[in-house]
């Protein structure tokens, strides 16, 4: 998931993240000089998604073999997004930038450190939507980088133990609920949750807001027409009775644990997106899953899926090789190449015509077909608000209430500082 820090915050981070990019420039500075040496223009790429590395590898040898000329040196480190932030303010923007269209591509564009794209032909066969998102999360009626890669947040279920129990995919949150209790009579586990990594209290709690409050809400935040107080009480209170559905110690494990326990069927259902398929198959190659929209309301034209720009391509304003970094984005973004990448990542594309052909995601298929999808709301939320740690407390406290003046306060204190 991303990190989401305010550009006039990039400044701070880390010693040990400083010593990291450190050494890490070290490393590329010798591929620079051998690059150098053969005569070959090197470009740095940092991307944030771990499990896109050895997919990007490959196209990059793809690349490089038609363009001999051209170095590609992929940066993967953890807690990308810190790093990222870092090398900004230590004016050291990479020339290609690959990450989440979230608050961490806000602060960039706000910086003014990354290349205007917004009339660049490659955003046509872009669906107007994604390009949106972008615009709206940046504030800026302009447009810094391309979306790539397209995620969404559902519920995975093992369709092997659904059929076993004789269990239907459900439309309503009455169904929903029904069926969670069915399976716990049944003296079996709805949900497995993994909430020792805060990040994993994100993805329900998203789904739940962005099919109750409205996807103009923060428009209206920014605006002083709306706070948390007066329009997430409805996704705070289901998002509670949700969790009742999950193992006691919901605390006590974290993201990999939960993605093994799932995948060995210790739960029939798990509360992640499309992004944690690759490793439940890892530990279970031959489990059998579905993905589908949490049903939040009793109106299926109104369950939103949760779908946002899970990977942008972007160019530093002040790289030496423009044309060569342009070249190598629209490599990426040719279709077959998207192809790849969709394939490799497990995920969906935001290039017009390239689909998602896995059995596991097809259900989700309508839902952007009918534009029925909705952003991340955590998108749209600064670091400074810590909305994962604020979850964990809701969790534990259950105080509905507090929950929400809480959220109202940290935002008040984040709008203050910019």
């Amino acid at each position: 998931m991303k990190n989401v820090l305010k550009a006039t915050a990039v400044g701070v981070a880390a010693i040990s993240m400083l010593s990291a990019c450190g050494s890490d420039t070290g490393n590329q500075g010798a591929s620079s000089d051998s690059a150098a040496k053969n005569g070959k223009i090197e470009l740095q790429f940092l991307q944030y998604k771990p499990e896109a590395r050895a997919t990007f590898d490959k196209l990059i040898a793809k690349f490089e073999q038609q363009n001999p000329n051209i170095h590609i040196v992929q940066d993967n480190p953890p807690d990308a997004s810190t790093v990222l932030k870092t090398k900004v303010a230590a004016g050291e923007v990479p020339d290609i930038v690959a990450n989440g269209g979230d608050n961490v591509y806000a602060s960039l564009v706000k910086a003014g450190v990354l290349t205007d794209f917004t009339n660049a032909p490659e955003l046509k066969n872009i669906p107007d939507a994604y390009v949106k998102m972008l615009k709206d999360i940046s504030g800026s009626d302009k447009v810094y980088a391309i979306p790539y890669g397209v995620n969404a947040d559902g519920i995975i279920y093992n369709k092997k133990l659904f059929k076993e129990m004789n269990l239907t995919v459900p439309k309503t949150w009455d169904e929903f609920t029904a069926l969670c209790k069915k399976i716990q009579e049944a003296g079996k586990l709805p949900f497995y949750f993994t909430f020792k990594d805060s990040w994993t209290t994100l993805p329900s709690f998203n789904a739940f807001a962005a099919s109750t409050q409205g996807d103009d809400f923060y428009a209206k935040h920014n605006a002083g027409q709306a706070t948390y107080t007066s329009s997430y009480k409805v996704a705070a209170e289901k998002y509670l009775q949700f969790l009742s559905f999950g193992q006691k110690d919901n605390f006590g494990k974290g993201y990999n644990d939960g993605n093994v326990a799932f995948a060995n069927g210790e739960s029939l259902m798990y509360a992640q997106g499309v992004w944690a398929i690759a490793e439940i198959k890892k530990a279970n190659p031959n489990i059998e899953l579905g993905v589908f929209p949490y049903p939040v309301t009793n109106d299926p034209n109104k369950n939103m899926l949760v779908s946002g720009v899970d990977q942008l391509l972007a160019i530093s304003a002040e790289t030496k090789h423009p044309e060569e970094a342009k070249k190598f984005i629209s490599f990426l973004l040719d279709p077959e190449n998207a192809k790849e990448y969709t394939t490799g990542v497990n995920t969906f594309s935001a290039v017009k015509g390239v689909t998602q052909d896995d059995a596991s995601v097809a259900e989700l298929k309508p839902y952007f077909e009918k534009g029925q999808v909705a952003d991340f709301v955590d998108h749209y939320v600064p670091s400074s608000l810590k909305l994962d740690q604020i979850l964990q407390d809701l969790i534990m406290k259950k105080d509905v209430g507090a929950f929400l003046q809480r959220l109202d306060d940290e935002w008040s204190k984040a709008q203050s500082r910019k």
